[in-house]
């Protein structure tokens, strides 16, 4: 007997604003959890994997581990987002969702409403997998490389956020003919930007995807800031060049991207 079959929406007349809240967090909570559960139970398994013969230099991983690991963050967001970004969005990102604040996709409120279950999603994941995936918490947590330093840190953060926060912008924000795949594109941003930055930073893009396995391993790094600023930094960029773009109306720029038929320069058919 399927006791939910009968179950009714409640009237939306009756809903107040708060409640709407909670819904959303209840799904940013949700999907930040399931997406850095996947993602980090993947890249523990492509670390303890690794032939011990194969690492990079300085015992750093291996390209075809980069790739695996690459491979879990970008497919896992992109399942969780798709699944989610009906119910609150699939943002699952303090940096996205600034990024969508600045340019007028989500209210300013709501913004600061998800940043909590955003954080406490990530803390849980890295907790859980700690608790049932044998292997030190510090696999998954975002590492500098010994040749790079601080500042150059924060930049390929930066530049590596700016392009999935101007993914989301475009694909998810900005409504068009594409956005009901959105998740897909968003999902293969995050993994080319993964692979791009992997082997340098960890390739966080996300300060709570940083948070969850410092709180959990209470192992916060000296340079642990740079996921924090570098992300932050990069919704900033993102969000200047779409309001560029869009003041000065880039659908005219490249018209017909949206036609439904086979007109030309931006001819309906």
């Amino acid at each position: 007997m399927n006791l939910l079959a009968n179950v009714s929406p409640r009237s939306t007349s009756k809903q107040s604003t708060v409640e709407l809240h909670v819904v959303a967090a209840s799904g940013e909570f949700v999907g930040t959890f399931m997406f850095l559960f996947l993602a980090f139970c993947g890249h523990k398994m492509a670390v303890q994997t690794q032939p011990g013969n194969a690492n990079g230099p300085d015992g750093t991983n291996d390209n075809s581990t980069v790739v695996y690991i690459a491979l879990a963050y970008g497919f896992s967001l992109l399942v969780t987002a798709w699944a989610m970004y009906r119910v609150s969005g699939g943002l699952f990102n303090p940096a996205v969702t600034l990024g969508l604040v600045l340019t007028g996709h989500v209210p300013a409120v709501r913004g600061l409403i998800l940043l909590v279950p955003q954080l406490l999603g990530a803390i849980c994941a890295a907790g859980i997998v700690a608790a049932i995936i044998p292997g030190p918490t510090s696999i998954v947590q975002t590492t500098l490389n010994s040749s790079m330093n601080s500042a150059q840190g924060v930049f390929l953060e930066m530049f590596l956020t700016s392009m999935l926060v101007y993914t989301v912008i475009m694909l998810a924000g900005e409504k068009s003919k594409d956005t009901y795949i959105a998740p897909v594109g968003i999902g293969l941003a995050l993994f080319v930007c993964e692979v791009a930055g992997v082997f340098y930073t960890g390739a966080s893009l996300n300060p709570v995807r940083s948070f969850g396995p410092c709180v959990v391993g209470m192992n916060f790094q000296s340079y642990h800031w740079i996921y924090w600023v570098g992300p932050f930094l990069g919704a900033l960029v993102s969000a200047g060049y779409y309001g560029f773009v869009k003041y000065f109306n880039y659908e005219q720029a490249n018209p017909g991207q949206d036609s439904t038929g086979g007109g030309l320069e931006g001819e309906e058919s």
